[in-house]
Protein backbone atom coordinates (compact mmCIF):
# COMPACT_ATOMS: atom_id res chain seq x y z
CA UNK A 1 0.00 0.00 0.00
CA UNK A 2 2.69 2.32 1.21
CA UNK A 3 3.95 1.99 -2.70
CA UNK A 4 0.27 3.18 -3.90
CA UNK A 5 0.43 5.81 -1.77
CA UNK A 6 3.80 7.00 -3.50
CA UNK A 7 2.56 6.61 -6.67
CA UNK A 8 -0.49 8.46 -5.83
CA UNK A 9 1.36 11.20 -4.15
CA UNK A 10 3.26 11.60 -7.29
CA UNK A 11 0.12 11.64 -9.30
CA UNK A 12 -1.08 14.32 -6.74
CA UNK A 13 1.53 16.72 -7.46
CA UNK A 14 1.57 16.22 -10.96
CA UNK A 15 -1.80 16.42 -10.95
CA UNK A 16 -1.24 20.13 -9.32
CA UNK A 17 0.53 21.40 -12.82
CA UNK A 18 -2.42 19.37 -15.10
CA UNK A 19 -5.54 19.93 -13.51
CA UNK A 20 -5.28 23.01 -11.31
CA UNK A 21 -3.47 24.53 -14.77
CA UNK A 22 -6.21 23.48 -16.75
CA UNK A 23 -9.12 24.51 -14.64
CA UNK A 24 -7.16 27.58 -14.49
CA UNK A 25 -7.53 27.56 -18.28
CA UNK A 26 -11.24 27.33 -18.04
CA UNK A 27 -11.15 30.87 -17.04
CA UNK A 28 -10.12 31.20 -20.94
CA UNK A 29 -13.00 29.07 -22.20
CA UNK A 30 -15.24 31.16 -20.47
CA UNK A 31 -13.67 34.45 -21.85
CA UNK A 32 -13.10 33.18 -25.11
CA UNK A 33 -16.78 32.09 -25.27
CA UNK A 34 -18.20 35.39 -24.10
CA UNK A 35 -16.19 37.72 -26.50
CA UNK A 36 -16.61 35.28 -29.85
CA UNK A 37 -18.48 33.33 -31.92
CA UNK A 38 -18.20 29.71 -32.62
CA UNK A 39 -16.79 30.86 -36.30
CA UNK A 40 -14.47 32.80 -34.92
CA UNK A 41 -12.68 30.55 -32.91
CA UNK A 42 -12.89 28.05 -35.46
CA UNK A 43 -9.74 28.39 -36.87
CA UNK A 44 -8.16 27.96 -32.97
CA UNK A 45 -9.63 24.47 -32.90
CA UNK A 46 -8.06 23.70 -36.32
CA UNK A 47 -4.81 24.80 -35.44
CA UNK A 48 -4.33 23.57 -32.32
CA UNK A 49 -5.54 20.07 -33.58
CA UNK A 50 -2.30 20.24 -35.55
CA UNK A 51 -0.36 21.37 -32.86
CA UNK A 52 -1.23 18.18 -30.59
CA UNK A 53 -0.03 15.90 -34.27
CA UNK A 54 2.88 17.94 -34.57
CA UNK A 55 4.63 16.99 -30.36
CA UNK A 56 4.16 13.05 -31.44
CA UNK A 57 5.89 13.63 -34.12
CA UNK A 58 8.61 16.35 -33.26
CA UNK A 59 9.11 13.81 -30.30
CA UNK A 60 8.66 10.52 -32.35
CA UNK A 61 8.84 8.30 -29.22
CA UNK A 62 11.89 9.74 -27.77
CA UNK A 63 10.49 10.52 -23.93
CA UNK A 64 9.88 7.02 -23.53
CA UNK A 65 12.92 5.69 -25.03
CA UNK A 66 14.72 8.01 -22.89
CA UNK A 67 12.69 6.82 -19.88
CA UNK A 68 14.15 3.18 -20.55
CA UNK A 69 17.70 3.35 -21.39
CA UNK A 70 18.69 6.47 -18.82
CA UNK A 71 17.27 3.97 -15.89
CA UNK A 72 20.81 3.80 -14.73
CA UNK A 73 22.38 7.05 -13.12
CA UNK A 74 25.40 6.95 -14.83
CA UNK A 75 23.92 7.30 -18.14
CA UNK A 76 21.28 9.82 -18.15
CA UNK A 77 23.22 12.91 -18.96
CA UNK A 78 24.77 10.97 -22.22
CA UNK A 79 20.91 9.79 -23.06
CA UNK A 80 19.46 13.15 -22.31
CA UNK A 81 22.30 15.03 -24.30
CA UNK A 82 21.52 12.48 -27.33
CA UNK A 83 17.89 12.50 -27.28
CA UNK A 84 17.34 16.24 -26.94
CA UNK A 85 19.71 17.07 -29.80
CA UNK A 86 17.93 14.86 -32.14
CA UNK A 87 14.31 16.36 -31.25
CA UNK A 88 15.60 19.67 -31.33
CA UNK A 89 17.21 18.92 -34.53
CA UNK A 90 13.61 17.30 -35.66
CA UNK A 91 11.72 20.40 -34.02
CA UNK A 92 13.46 23.00 -35.88
CA UNK A 93 13.52 21.19 -39.58
CA UNK A 94 10.04 21.12 -39.38
CA UNK A 95 8.48 24.24 -37.90
CA UNK A 96 11.23 25.87 -40.15
CA UNK A 97 9.53 24.51 -43.45
CA UNK A 98 5.86 25.75 -41.75
CA UNK A 99 6.88 28.58 -41.09
CA UNK A 100 8.82 29.64 -44.44
CA UNK A 101 5.69 28.66 -46.60
CA UNK A 102 3.18 29.30 -44.02
CA UNK A 103 0.89 30.73 -46.91
CA UNK A 104 0.14 27.65 -48.62
CA UNK A 105 -0.28 26.02 -45.69
CA UNK A 106 -2.59 27.90 -44.43
CA UNK A 107 -4.07 27.53 -47.79
CA UNK A 108 -4.08 23.92 -47.53
CA UNK A 109 -6.30 24.35 -43.92
CA UNK A 110 -8.81 26.08 -45.92
CA UNK A 111 -7.75 29.43 -43.49
CA UNK A 112 -6.18 31.78 -46.28
CA UNK A 113 -6.19 34.90 -43.56
CA UNK A 114 -4.13 33.09 -41.29
CA UNK A 115 -0.95 33.06 -41.98
CA UNK A 116 0.47 35.39 -39.03
CA UNK A 117 -1.04 32.62 -36.88
CA UNK A 118 0.26 29.75 -38.88
CA UNK A 119 3.76 30.82 -38.26
CA UNK A 120 3.10 31.85 -34.73
CA UNK A 121 1.68 28.36 -34.32
CA UNK A 122 4.70 26.67 -35.85
CA UNK A 123 6.87 28.15 -33.41
CA UNK A 124 5.28 27.24 -30.95
CA UNK A 125 5.02 23.61 -31.98
CA UNK A 126 9.19 23.54 -32.29
CA UNK A 127 9.06 25.05 -28.12
CA UNK A 128 6.61 22.44 -27.56
CA UNK A 129 8.94 19.46 -28.99
CA UNK A 130 12.30 20.93 -26.84
CA UNK A 131 11.03 21.85 -24.03
CA UNK A 132 9.12 18.02 -23.71
CA UNK A 133 13.09 16.82 -22.81
CA UNK A 134 13.69 17.90 -20.17
CA UNK A 135 10.14 18.00 -18.92
CA UNK A 136 10.79 14.03 -18.91
CA UNK A 137 13.99 14.29 -17.31
CA UNK A 138 12.46 16.32 -14.11
CA UNK A 139 10.12 13.62 -13.93
CA UNK A 140 12.75 10.73 -14.42
CA UNK A 141 14.95 12.78 -11.54
CA UNK A 142 11.57 13.01 -9.70
CA UNK A 143 11.97 16.87 -9.86
CA UNK A 144 7.90 16.98 -9.39
CA UNK A 145 7.98 20.39 -7.80
CA UNK A 146 9.93 22.45 -10.79
CA UNK A 147 7.90 20.49 -13.07
CA UNK A 148 4.89 22.14 -11.38
CA UNK A 149 6.16 25.52 -11.00
CA UNK A 150 6.94 25.66 -14.80
CA UNK A 151 3.82 24.12 -15.84
CA UNK A 152 1.58 26.17 -13.96
CA UNK A 153 3.68 29.56 -14.12
CA UNK A 154 3.33 28.97 -17.79
CA UNK A 155 -0.53 28.82 -17.18
CA UNK A 156 -0.57 31.87 -15.52
CA UNK A 157 1.10 33.50 -18.01
CA UNK A 158 -0.83 32.87 -20.86
CA UNK A 159 -4.04 33.32 -18.79
CA UNK A 160 -2.73 37.17 -17.78
CA UNK A 161 -1.70 37.56 -21.37
CA UNK A 162 -5.08 36.59 -22.74
CA UNK A 163 -6.68 39.14 -20.58
CA UNK A 164 -4.22 41.78 -21.51
CA UNK A 165 -4.78 41.02 -25.46
CA UNK A 166 -8.32 40.48 -25.59
CA UNK A 167 -9.76 43.16 -22.28
CA UNK A 168 -7.04 45.93 -21.76
CA UNK A 169 -5.42 46.00 -24.71
CA UNK A 170 -9.20 46.51 -26.56
CA UNK A 171 -10.29 49.33 -24.30
CA UNK A 172 -7.42 50.93 -24.22
CA UNK A 173 -7.71 51.13 -28.26
CA UNK A 174 -11.48 52.40 -27.53
CA UNK A 175 -10.28 55.05 -25.55
CA UNK A 176 -11.78 53.79 -22.17
CA UNK A 177 -9.29 54.40 -19.91
CA UNK A 178 -5.03 54.84 -19.90
CA UNK A 179 -5.84 56.97 -23.16
CA UNK A 180 -2.44 57.55 -22.75
CA UNK A 181 -1.32 54.17 -23.83
CA UNK A 182 -3.14 54.09 -26.68
CA UNK A 183 -0.59 55.33 -29.60
CA UNK A 184 1.75 52.22 -28.01
CA UNK A 185 -0.99 49.75 -28.38
CA UNK A 186 -1.74 51.14 -31.59
CA UNK A 187 1.23 49.92 -33.02
CA UNK A 188 0.39 45.79 -32.21
CA UNK A 189 -3.24 45.80 -31.46
CA UNK A 190 -6.18 45.57 -34.50
CA UNK A 191 -9.34 44.79 -33.05
CA UNK A 192 -10.00 42.73 -36.46
CA UNK A 193 -8.19 39.82 -35.43
CA UNK A 194 -8.41 39.64 -32.11
CA UNK A 195 -9.06 35.89 -31.93
CA UNK A 196 -5.64 35.69 -32.98
CA UNK A 197 -4.28 37.17 -29.33
CA UNK A 198 -5.11 33.56 -28.50
CA UNK A 199 -1.84 32.17 -29.99
CA UNK A 200 0.14 34.71 -29.79
CA UNK A 201 -0.49 34.80 -25.72
CA UNK A 202 0.36 31.18 -26.09
CA UNK A 203 3.23 31.49 -27.72
CA UNK A 204 4.95 34.28 -25.67
CA UNK A 205 3.87 32.24 -22.46
CA UNK A 206 6.46 29.16 -23.93
CA UNK A 207 9.10 31.31 -24.88
CA UNK A 208 9.15 31.59 -20.71
CA UNK A 209 9.79 27.67 -20.42
CA UNK A 210 13.08 28.55 -21.29
CA UNK A 211 13.98 30.49 -18.52
CA UNK A 212 12.24 27.74 -15.85
CA UNK A 213 14.56 25.09 -17.79
CA UNK A 214 17.30 26.84 -17.69
CA UNK A 215 19.58 24.15 -15.51
CA UNK A 216 18.46 21.60 -17.74
CA UNK A 217 19.39 23.65 -21.00
CA UNK A 218 22.33 24.46 -19.41
CA UNK A 219 24.15 21.56 -18.83
CA UNK A 220 22.92 20.28 -22.05
CA UNK A 221 25.65 19.30 -25.08
CA UNK A 222 24.42 18.85 -28.57
CA UNK A 223 25.49 15.61 -29.66
CA UNK A 224 24.94 12.54 -31.75
CA UNK A 225 26.35 9.06 -31.53
CA UNK A 226 24.51 6.98 -33.92
CA UNK A 227 25.54 3.64 -32.36
CA UNK A 228 23.80 4.94 -29.15
CA UNK A 229 21.02 6.19 -30.98
CA UNK A 230 19.81 3.35 -33.35
CA UNK A 231 19.24 1.14 -30.64
CA UNK A 232 16.92 3.84 -29.06
CA UNK A 233 15.26 4.36 -32.10
CA UNK A 234 14.56 0.84 -32.59
CA UNK A 235 12.75 0.86 -29.22
CA UNK A 236 11.33 4.29 -29.94
CA UNK A 237 9.67 3.52 -33.50
CA UNK A 238 7.09 1.52 -32.65
CA UNK A 239 5.81 3.83 -29.85
CA UNK A 240 6.20 6.37 -32.38
CA UNK A 241 3.68 4.66 -34.75
CA UNK A 242 2.04 3.93 -31.52
CA UNK A 243 1.51 7.60 -30.28
CA UNK A 244 0.97 8.88 -34.06
CA UNK A 245 -2.08 6.69 -34.15
CA UNK A 246 -2.74 7.22 -30.95
CA UNK A 247 -2.99 11.31 -31.42
CA UNK A 248 -4.60 10.63 -34.80
CA UNK A 249 -7.45 9.00 -32.84
CA UNK A 250 -7.58 11.67 -30.57
CA UNK A 251 -7.36 14.71 -32.94
CA UNK A 252 -8.56 13.16 -36.33
CA UNK A 253 -12.30 14.76 -35.14
CA UNK A 254 -11.29 18.51 -34.65
CA UNK A 255 -8.64 17.80 -37.82
CA UNK A 256 -10.89 16.75 -40.30
CA UNK A 257 -14.51 17.92 -39.05
CA UNK A 258 -14.61 20.58 -41.28
CA UNK A 259 -14.22 18.25 -44.81
CA UNK A 260 -17.33 15.68 -42.99
CA UNK A 261 -19.83 17.50 -42.02
CA UNK A 262 -22.22 18.45 -44.90
CA UNK A 263 -23.32 22.53 -46.27
CA UNK A 264 -26.08 23.33 -43.75
CA UNK A 265 -26.10 20.39 -41.93
CA UNK A 266 -26.82 22.71 -38.86
CA UNK A 267 -29.99 24.77 -39.60
CA UNK A 268 -28.66 28.52 -39.70
CA UNK A 269 -25.22 26.97 -38.60
CA UNK A 270 -21.78 27.24 -41.26
CA UNK A 271 -19.54 24.65 -40.82
CA UNK A 272 -17.07 26.63 -39.24
CA UNK A 273 -20.00 27.51 -36.57
CA UNK A 274 -20.31 24.03 -36.26
CA UNK A 275 -16.58 23.54 -35.74
CA UNK A 276 -16.10 26.05 -32.57
CA UNK A 277 -19.42 24.80 -30.75
CA UNK A 278 -17.62 21.22 -31.16
CA UNK A 279 -14.59 22.38 -30.27
CA UNK A 280 -15.84 24.29 -27.64
CA UNK A 281 -17.96 21.63 -25.72
CA UNK A 282 -15.37 18.99 -26.45
CA UNK A 283 -12.97 21.08 -23.92
CA UNK A 284 -15.65 19.81 -21.33
CA UNK A 285 -14.60 16.27 -21.94
CA UNK A 286 -10.63 17.45 -20.87
CA UNK A 287 -11.85 17.59 -17.44
CA UNK A 288 -11.53 13.36 -17.32
CA UNK A 289 -8.18 13.41 -20.06
CA UNK A 290 -7.01 15.29 -17.18
CA UNK A 291 -6.49 13.13 -14.48
CA UNK A 292 -5.51 10.70 -17.09
CA UNK A 293 -2.32 13.10 -17.83
CA UNK A 294 -1.93 13.42 -14.57
CA UNK A 295 -1.78 9.83 -13.78
CA UNK A 296 0.32 8.53 -16.95
CA UNK A 297 2.76 11.79 -16.27
CA UNK A 298 3.94 10.04 -12.67
CA UNK A 299 2.79 6.16 -13.70
CA UNK A 300 4.97 5.63 -17.09
CA UNK A 301 8.52 6.29 -14.61
CA UNK A 302 6.60 4.28 -12.15
CA UNK A 303 5.96 1.22 -13.90
CA UNK A 304 9.32 1.48 -15.09
CA UNK A 305 11.00 1.43 -11.72
CA UNK A 306 8.68 -1.47 -10.92
CA UNK A 307 9.29 -3.62 -14.28
CA UNK A 308 11.84 -6.27 -12.10
CA UNK A 309 10.10 -6.57 -9.18
CA UNK A 310 8.01 -9.49 -8.45
CA UNK A 311 5.17 -8.02 -7.06
CA UNK A 312 4.67 -6.35 -9.90
CA UNK A 313 1.34 -7.55 -11.55
CA UNK A 314 -0.04 -7.52 -8.34
CA UNK A 315 0.42 -4.24 -7.62
CA UNK A 316 -0.56 -2.65 -11.27
CA UNK A 317 -3.66 -4.77 -10.74
CA UNK A 318 -4.62 -2.09 -7.49
CA UNK A 319 -3.28 0.80 -9.42
CA UNK A 320 -5.83 -0.16 -12.06
CA UNK A 321 -8.66 -0.66 -9.49
CA UNK A 322 -8.07 2.70 -8.20
CA UNK A 323 -7.85 4.31 -11.47
CA UNK A 324 -11.43 3.07 -12.21
CA UNK A 325 -13.47 4.00 -9.33
CA UNK A 326 -11.70 7.63 -9.42
CA UNK A 327 -12.19 8.07 -13.32
CA UNK A 328 -16.05 6.14 -13.38
CA UNK A 329 -16.69 8.48 -10.64
CA UNK A 330 -15.67 11.46 -12.76
CA UNK A 331 -17.40 10.25 -15.78
CA UNK A 332 -20.66 9.73 -13.75
CA UNK A 333 -19.91 13.76 -11.88
CA UNK A 334 -19.51 15.50 -14.64
CA UNK A 335 -22.45 13.66 -17.33
CA UNK A 336 -24.97 14.41 -14.37
CA UNK A 337 -23.75 18.23 -13.62
CA UNK A 338 -23.12 18.57 -17.12
CA UNK A 339 -25.61 21.76 -17.71
CA UNK A 340 -24.94 23.16 -14.87
CA UNK A 341 -20.32 23.03 -15.98
CA UNK A 342 -22.26 24.81 -19.58
CA UNK A 343 -23.86 27.75 -17.71
CA UNK A 344 -20.90 28.47 -15.82
CA UNK A 345 -17.85 27.95 -18.86
CA UNK A 346 -20.07 28.24 -22.51
CA UNK A 347 -21.05 31.67 -22.11
CA UNK A 348 -22.97 31.67 -24.72
CA UNK A 349 -26.18 29.61 -25.40
CA UNK A 350 -24.75 28.62 -28.99
CA UNK A 351 -22.35 26.66 -27.58
CA UNK A 352 -24.75 24.44 -25.88
CA UNK A 353 -25.44 23.11 -29.13
CA UNK A 354 -23.20 20.32 -28.54
CA UNK A 355 -23.30 19.14 -25.45
CA UNK A 356 -25.18 15.61 -26.32
CA UNK A 357 -21.52 15.03 -27.38
CA UNK A 358 -19.62 15.41 -23.95
CA UNK A 359 -20.80 12.30 -22.42
CA UNK A 360 -19.22 9.78 -25.68
CA UNK A 361 -16.25 11.88 -25.38
CA UNK A 362 -15.91 11.44 -21.91
CA UNK A 363 -16.40 7.97 -22.42
CA UNK A 364 -13.58 7.47 -24.42
CA UNK A 365 -11.29 9.09 -22.43
CA UNK A 366 -12.43 6.89 -19.47
CA UNK A 367 -11.82 3.83 -22.11
CA UNK A 368 -8.53 5.57 -22.85
CA UNK A 369 -7.19 5.93 -19.58
CA UNK A 370 -7.62 1.90 -18.92
CA UNK A 371 -6.23 1.16 -22.18
CA UNK A 372 -2.96 3.27 -20.97
CA UNK A 373 -2.82 1.28 -17.48
CA UNK A 374 -3.09 -2.21 -19.40
CA UNK A 375 -0.53 -0.71 -21.94
CA UNK A 376 1.96 -2.10 -19.13
CA UNK A 377 2.40 -4.98 -20.04
CA UNK A 378 3.97 -4.58 -23.82
CA UNK A 379 5.89 -1.69 -22.67
CA UNK A 380 7.99 -3.57 -19.83
CA UNK A 381 8.38 -7.01 -22.03
CA UNK A 382 9.33 -4.76 -24.98
CA UNK A 383 6.63 -5.86 -27.06
CA UNK A 384 6.03 -2.18 -27.99
CA UNK A 385 4.49 -3.44 -31.78
CA UNK A 386 1.71 -4.66 -29.88
CA UNK A 387 1.03 -1.48 -28.61
CA UNK A 388 1.01 -0.27 -32.14
CA UNK A 389 -0.93 -2.84 -34.21
CA UNK A 390 -3.64 -1.96 -31.01
CA UNK A 391 -3.23 1.84 -31.51
CA UNK A 392 -3.29 1.67 -35.46
CA UNK A 393 -6.52 -0.49 -35.12
CA UNK A 394 -8.21 2.06 -32.86
CA UNK A 395 -6.86 5.15 -35.27
CA UNK A 396 -8.58 3.30 -38.26
CA UNK A 397 -11.60 2.86 -36.39
CA UNK A 398 -11.98 6.28 -35.32
CA UNK A 399 -11.73 7.48 -39.64
CA UNK A 400 -13.77 4.94 -40.47
CA UNK A 401 -16.36 5.87 -38.23
CA UNK A 402 -16.23 9.51 -38.43
CA UNK A 403 -16.37 9.21 -42.14
CA UNK A 404 -19.18 7.26 -42.03
CA UNK A 405 -21.16 9.13 -38.73
CA UNK A 406 -20.42 12.42 -39.38
CA UNK A 407 -22.16 13.11 -42.67
CA UNK A 408 -25.40 11.39 -40.88
CA UNK A 409 -25.30 12.78 -37.27
CA UNK A 410 -22.90 15.11 -37.22
CA UNK A 411 -20.20 15.68 -34.49
CA UNK A 412 -21.98 13.66 -32.70
CA UNK A 413 -20.74 10.56 -34.64
CA UNK A 414 -17.08 12.05 -33.12
CA UNK A 415 -18.51 11.25 -30.09
CA UNK A 416 -19.72 7.69 -30.36
CA UNK A 417 -16.60 6.95 -32.70
CA UNK A 418 -14.02 8.42 -30.31
CA UNK A 419 -15.63 5.78 -27.45
CA UNK A 420 -15.91 2.68 -29.85
CA UNK A 421 -12.04 3.04 -30.49
CA UNK A 422 -11.42 3.47 -26.87
CA UNK A 423 -13.12 0.52 -26.31
CA UNK A 424 -11.69 -1.78 -28.72
CA UNK A 425 -8.12 -0.85 -27.86
CA UNK A 426 -8.87 -1.45 -24.48
CA UNK A 427 -10.64 -4.91 -24.75
CA UNK A 428 -7.64 -5.87 -27.37
CA UNK A 429 -4.49 -4.95 -25.41
CA UNK A 430 -6.48 -6.92 -21.96
CA UNK A 431 -6.87 -9.65 -24.35
CA UNK A 432 -3.10 -9.48 -25.26
CA UNK A 433 -1.99 -8.71 -22.21
CA UNK A 434 -3.13 -11.64 -20.22
CA UNK A 435 -1.51 -13.92 -22.72
CA UNK A 436 2.07 -12.49 -22.39
CA UNK A 437 2.10 -10.09 -19.16
CA UNK A 438 -1.09 -11.98 -16.89
CA UNK A 439 -1.93 -9.37 -14.48
CA UNK A 440 -4.92 -10.18 -12.27
CA UNK A 441 -7.00 -7.50 -12.61
CA UNK A 442 -10.46 -7.95 -11.25
CA UNK A 443 -12.59 -7.66 -13.98
CA UNK A 444 -15.90 -7.53 -11.55
CA UNK A 445 -15.04 -4.45 -10.06
CA UNK A 446 -14.30 -2.72 -13.35
CA UNK A 447 -17.29 -3.65 -15.64
CA UNK A 448 -19.68 -2.79 -12.54
CA UNK A 449 -18.06 0.59 -12.08
CA UNK A 450 -18.85 1.30 -16.07
CA UNK A 451 -22.11 -0.16 -16.52
CA UNK A 452 -22.69 1.17 -13.16
CA UNK A 453 -21.97 4.50 -13.94
CA UNK A 454 -23.80 4.54 -17.45
CA UNK A 455 -27.15 3.22 -15.88
CA UNK A 456 -27.01 6.59 -13.25
CA UNK A 457 -25.99 8.81 -16.44
CA UNK A 458 -28.95 7.18 -18.29
CA UNK A 459 -31.33 7.29 -15.41
CA UNK A 460 -30.44 10.82 -14.58
CA UNK A 461 -31.21 11.89 -18.41
CA UNK A 462 -34.62 10.47 -18.47
CA UNK A 463 -35.65 11.09 -14.97
CA UNK A 464 -34.22 14.56 -14.14
CA UNK A 465 -35.14 17.55 -16.28
CA UNK A 466 -32.27 20.05 -16.58
CA UNK A 467 -33.69 23.02 -17.01
CA UNK A 468 -34.35 24.80 -13.59
CA UNK A 469 -32.72 25.64 -10.13
CA UNK A 470 -34.22 22.27 -8.58
CA UNK A 471 -33.05 20.40 -11.56
CA UNK A 472 -29.48 21.11 -10.93
CA UNK A 473 -29.81 20.55 -7.46
CA UNK A 474 -31.40 16.81 -8.22
CA UNK A 475 -28.37 15.91 -10.06
CA UNK A 476 -25.63 16.97 -7.59
CA UNK A 477 -28.03 15.06 -5.24
CA UNK A 478 -27.99 11.54 -7.64
CA UNK A 479 -24.27 12.13 -7.75
CA UNK A 480 -23.78 12.10 -4.05
CA UNK A 481 -25.81 9.16 -4.09
CA UNK A 482 -23.70 7.43 -6.31
CA UNK A 483 -20.53 8.28 -4.23
CA UNK A 484 -22.14 6.81 -1.33
CA UNK A 485 -22.17 3.75 -3.08
CA UNK A 486 -19.11 3.73 -4.12
CA UNK A 487 -17.81 4.24 -0.93
CA UNK A 488 -19.70 1.68 0.30
CA UNK A 489 -18.57 -0.91 -2.22
CA UNK A 490 -14.74 0.00 -1.16
CA UNK A 491 -15.59 0.39 2.42
CA UNK A 492 -13.01 -2.27 3.15
CA UNK A 493 -10.23 -0.50 1.68
CA UNK A 494 -10.14 2.55 3.78
CA UNK A 495 -9.06 3.09 7.15
CA UNK A 496 -10.03 1.27 9.78
CA UNK A 497 -12.00 4.24 12.20
CA UNK A 498 -13.85 4.17 8.51
CA UNK A 499 -14.32 0.25 8.31
CA UNK A 500 -16.17 0.70 11.43
CA UNK A 501 -18.29 3.37 10.73
CA UNK A 502 -19.31 1.41 7.97
CA UNK A 503 -19.50 -1.99 9.42
CA UNK A 504 -16.72 -3.19 7.10
CA UNK A 505 -15.07 -4.98 9.91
Amino acid sequence: MSVLKKLAGDTVMYGVSTMLGRMLNYLLVMLHTKLFLPEQLASQVQLYSYAGLSLVVYTFGMESAYFWFARKEGDRQKYYNLVLSAVILVSIFFSGTIFLFAESVSNLIHYPEEVTLVRWMSIIMAIDGIVSIPFARLRLEKKAKKFVTARVANILMNIGLNFFFLIVCRDIYDAKYLTFLKPAIDLFYNPAVAAGYIVLANLVANLMFFAFLYKEFADFRFVFDMSLFKPMWVYAFPLFIMNLAGVTNLLFDRTFLQYLIPNNFYPGRTTKDAIGIYGQCFKLSIFMNLAIQAFKYAAEPFFYSKAEDKNAPSVFADVMKWFIVICATMWVGICLNLHLLAEIFLRKKIFHEGLAVVPWLLLGFLFLGIYYNLATWFKLSNKTQYGTYITLTGASITIVLNLLLVPQIGYLGCGIAFASSGLVMMILCYYYGQKYYPIPYNLNSALGYIFGGGVFILLDVFLIPSDSVAGFAYHMLFFVLFCILVVFAERKALPQRYQRILGAK
